[in-house]
């Protein structure tokens, strides 16, 4: 039984990792965007996405299955705190971006559009949850990942 949500900074292939993870350990993978209302991209960055609605999303998905991985974006302290209060055994995995990550990506055929920066709230030492590097191969994370869960769970 695991529940845990990846989080990272936008590049840093927080859905990507959620996925591998999710293999790794044989649990169902929930993109976190998929459980946005159904707004456009332009939409929910001009009228700000129903936070409170996404948060609900995410504990229900975490009610139905007792082992599934759901990547998401930077969460706030705030965020984390509202999914611990519905779900007690979830889990976050943060990860870390390193300089190549963190660079914005330039768009070859659309003007990039800058997003206001949301504020991050790396994991607290009161959490339960683990960050980890996100400066190597998908596998190698992935591994380092499960790792540090597998150790974190022992210490319990």
């Amino acid at each position: 039984m695991s529940r845990i949500v990846v989080t990272g900074p936008p590049g840093s292939g927080a859905s990507l990792v959620a996925a591998a993870l999710a293999a790794r350990m044989r649990a169902r993978t929930v993109d976190g965007d998929e459980l946005h209302p159904p707004l456009s991209r332009r939409r929910q960055r001009e009228a700000g996405v129903d936070r409170e609605a996404w948060l609900r999303a995410v504990v229900l998905v975490f009610t139905r299955d007792s082992s599934v991985v759901i990547s998401s974006g930077l969460l706030t302290r705030s965020d984390r705190d509202r999914i611990r209060a519905g779900v007690r055994d979830v889990i976050f995995v943060e990860l870390v971006a390193g300089p190549a990550t963190a660079a914005p990506k330039p768009r070859r055929w659309r003007r990039e559009i800058p997003a206001a920066p949301r504020p991050v709230d790396p994991l607290a030492a009161d959490e339960a949850g683990v960050r980890v590097a996100d400066d190597a191969d998908l596998g190698s994370v992935v591994e380092r990942i499960h790792t540090a869960l597998a150790s974190a769970q022992s210490l319990r």
